[in-house]
């Protein structure tokens, strides 16, 4: 990927989008004071540099819980046995299939991964954990928090100058 560079109008429709991508182009040029062309311009060519990976609806869990019922969600701190990088990346390539699994990183120092695991109850949960760490004979220690709460959640990645 070429390398691409940031103006402050860039760093401006990037964090405007952030906040909220639902607004029409019209709306979002007079936000960053650019004309309506030139905005399309700009934020396409954000997305094919590939900096706006893609636009997603975030739902809440507590209204939804009222229709659908609470579910669980964990934050699951994962140790392999061998941690050279093709049983790192094999335990990744596994996560990735599955839906539960809303968020994966890789951390040092500490365990080898922490998720971020969403199930709709706990028999949903313990079908995951005994696809992904019982059934991997290289996963050595799991250890799960259930969240009572979530008191905040955000996926806005602070821009300096915007």
């Amino acid at each position: 990927m070429d390398a691409i560079a940031l103006d402050a109008t860039d760093r401006l429709l990037l964090d405007q989008l952030q906040t909220d991508a639902s607004r029409s182009n019209q709306d979002l040029a007079a936000l960053v004071h650019i004309s309506p062309p030139t905005c399309l311009r700009r934020v396409k060519r954000l997305r094919d540099a590939g900096l706006i990976e893609r636009e997603i609806a975030v739902l809440s869990i507590d209204r939804l819980a009222t229709l659908i019922g609470h579910g669980l969600c964990a934050i699951v701190e994962i140790t392999l046995d061998r941690q050279d990088n093709e049983a790192l990346q094999a335990f990744e390539k596994r996560v990735l299939t599955e839906d539960a699994v809303q968020q994966c990183y890789r951390v040092s120092p500490g365990p080898d991964f922490c998720l971020v695991v969403h199930a709709a109850h706990m028999p949903d949960y313990l079908a995951l954990a005994q696809r992904l760490f019982t059934s991997d004979a290289n996963v050595r220690n799991v250890k799960a928090f259930f969240s009572v709460k979530r008191s905040k959640f955000g996926a806005r990645v602070v821009l300096p100058g915007s």
